[in-house]
């Protein structure tokens, strides 16, 4: 499948060491993001998001997490607005993350 942008999400404690990192998928699910697409009215959003599996990754180290980076390239390798989404949101505020860090577009 032909992919339209590369999504990565990274997640540092507060002294900026890497707690965990993922890209976006076009293939995998994952009960977690299946319950939050639908909790925010976006129920065919199923494929796991970058933000999503990050924190999924961290498992208990999420609680030393204080920022998470969101980046998006489109094919040509041009930053892309990668504010998360609604249900990445629904997320993160679950999170002890403070601070939100993302590309725009170029």
């Amino acid at each position: 499948m032909s992919r339209k942008y590369d999504i990565t999400a990274i997640i540092k404690d507060k002294h900026g060491h890497i707690i965990s990192r993922a890209n976006n998928s076009y293939v995998k699910t994952h009960p977690v993001q299946a319950r939050l697409a639908e909790q925010v009215g976006r129920e065919k959003k199923i494929y796991l998001h970058a933000e999503v599996l990050a924190i999924l990754r961290a498992g208990d180290r999420i609680e030393k997490a204080h920022t998470i980076e969101v980046f998006r390239f489109d094919r040509e390798g041009k930053t892309k607005l990668a504010k998360p989404c609604p249900i990445c949101m629904e997320l993160i505020r679950t999170t002890p993350i403070k601070r939100i860090v993302y590309t725009k577009d170029e």
